[in-house]
């Protein structure tokens, strides 16, 4: 059992408060140094540091003792051993008093974990602040009235870019693409979905978003053409010519670089294509107005496709109605793959097989980052501190019975393929039973429509997360910051969990932390953490947290 217990304690324990804790003293180290951070002990305060009306000379003033005779000492002895007595039984009733009420964090099982259960809130699924806020969308209006794009013929030329990576990479893409022919004055050629190395997908523009309504919601904003210019013959020069690609604009680049160093090339040749293009327009060193197009596009103009809606529309009518009754229901957004975890170079629960097969996997994938292997160990202890690794699902079962979800929630994951399988996820399915996939939601004949383009499947979780109840993302990624972002600029009415993971990650390192603790940590932490609108700060994520200048006072 001690070896289950030890396996049970995750990595996060590098990050352990233990030594700090004022619970902590030698005689508890020796009984626990099997226990698992899961499996936390009692709230226990120290016995060695009593309050003063516990001193002996509180009891017995200096007076008193002077006044009595010699032949009264047994008698006071006698008087010592009662109160010392009772002082320890008071001591021990009371201990155990703390344990009946503050037991470990939760028992495992075999594979699973037991975890007490909590009272449900009444703010459970709903976002308890949001009435607070007097923020709404305003990105669809435009800041002068109707702007007039140039004629096709009065433009400086055109630009063209591959939106890359996965799906929601793109659209990012895709909105700065917008900006970008905005503020150089060009036509927007539409941009092409590229293939990506890791989602292998084909997928074209017209796939998933609707091109219709793309092109005419902007036509007051940039002029987009659906293909590159019939009078432009040599179409593969595009991409492969160095005097028709722009390489070298830098990550985050502010309107000045474009209008600096791209525009001029534009008015040379007429059509240039911009690559790399992954995050190369800034946030706070573009115009507001730019800013707030970016939002437009995202928010108004990019649409997926009537089928696409349509199915995700019943998949989250399936999730609230699997009950007898109309129910709510959970998104979690799983980052638990393989690639995920291999990149965090963060240091899981397994066995000495796997974490050697991780070993290999990471040598092999980032030999930069690998190098000889031994600054990872440190590495891996710092970012559990800062809360930089993905969240297990067996950590994610014990936050959300915390914040006081019952075992009846249901829940739907979209997710990759979870390392380790089913017995990594049996901590979280053990413990929240009604957890579906859109697999198990919908058939193989409805999906196989969508199955040619991956990502039409993506799409398909984007809306589903969009629409839940409750949203409850483990890690970061783009996929999250939109769903989120998303959520508050709509009104911000649905509840946005961001788990707090370097907190977490303290608490489940803390081996003297109990239950009751654990849960008032957790319930505190995230009161605000729910998707509110939140003031931006210099070099902020525009997509995450739309405040500003994408929504406005109501």
């Amino acid at each position: 059992m001690a070896a289950e217990l030890r396996e049970l304690r995750h990595s996060s324990s590098l990050g352990t408060r233990s030594s700090s804790s004022p619970r902590k003293h030698p005689q508890q180290q020796q009984e626990n140094e099997d226990v698992s951070p899961l499996l936390s002990d009692p709230d226990d305060h120290s016995r060695d540091h009593r309050p003063s009306f516990f001193s002996w000379s509180y009891l017995f003033p200096e007076d008193s003792r002077n006044s009595s005779s010699s032949s009264s000492s047994p008698s006071k002895l006698s008087l010592f051993f009662i109160i010392f007595l009772v002082l320890a039984g008071f001591v021990s009733v009371s201990s155990l008093i703390r344990r009946l009420n503050a037991p470990y964090l939760c028992q495992k099982d075999g594979i699973t974990l037991q975890c007490p259960r909590v009272k449900e809130a009444p703010s459970l699924w709903e976002n308890p602040y949001s009435a607070t806020t007097s923020w709404k969308p305003c990105a669809e209006r435009r800041s002068n009235g109707m702007s007039v794009p140039p004629a096709e013929n009065r433009t400086n030329g055109y630009i063209f870019i591959h939106a890359e990576g996965g799906l929601n990479q793109q659209r990012i893409a895709i909105c700065n693409a917008v900006g970008v022919a905005k503020i150089l004055n060009a036509t927007l050629i539409l941009p092409v979905l590229k293939q990506d190395q890791i989602w292998k997908d084909q997928t074209k523009f017209e796939d998933i978003f609707d091109v219709d309504h793309f092109i005419d919601y902007l036509k007051d904003d940039v002029p987009i053409v659906r293909d590159i210019p019939e009078w432009f013959t040599d179409k593969s020069e595009l991409f492969t010519s160095i005097r028709r690609t722009v390489k070298n604009i830098p990550k985050y680049a502010s309107a000045q670089f474009y209008i600096d160093n791209v525009l001029p090339r534009i008015k040379e040749k007429k059509i240039m294509a911009l690559k790399p293009f992954v995050d190369r327009l800034g946030y706070d060193n573009v115009p507001p107005e730019i800013n707030r197009l970016r939002c437009r596009v995202n928010y108004h103009a990019l649409k997926f496709l009537p089928e696409i809606e349509k199915m995700a529309d019943q998949l989250a009518s399936r999730m609230r109605n699997r009950t007898s009754s109309s129910n709510p229901y959970m998104a979690l957004h799983l980052r638990f793959e393989k690639g995920m975890v291999g990149l965090s170079f963060c240091d899981f629960v397994g066995t000495r097989e796997e974490k050697a097969k991780m070993a290999e996997y990471r040598k092999k994938e980032w030999p930069r980052r690998y190098k000889n292997g031994s600054h990872l160990w440190q590495l891996a202890l710092q970012k559990r501190k800062e809360g930089r690794c993905p969240l297990e699902p067996g950590e994610v079962a014990v936050i959300l019975r915390a914040m006081g979800y019952p075992k009846e929630t249901q829940i739907y994951v979209a997710s990759g393929q979870v390392y380790g399988g089913q017995n990594r996820m049996a901590p979280l399915r053990n413990m929240f039973p009604n957890l579906v996939t859109k697999e198990e939601l919908a058939s193989k004949e409805e999906l196989d429509g969508f199955r040619k383009h991956v990502t039409s499947l993506a799409a398909l979780d984007f809306l589903v997360c969009l629409k839940s109840d409750v949203f409850v993302m483990t890690h970061g990624g783009n996929f999250a910051k939109l769903i989120i972002g998303y959520r508050r600029y709509m009104g911000h009415k649905l509840k946005s969990i961001k788990p707090d993971k370097g907190l977490m990650s303290k608490s489940f390192g803390d081996p003297y932390m109990g239950w009751a603790t654990f849960v008032e940590d957790v319930v505190v932490t995230h009161q605000t953490r729910t998707g509110l609108p939140e003031e931006t700060f210099p070099n902020y994520d525009l997509w995450e947290n739309p405040l500003t200048p994408c929504m406005c006072r109501a």
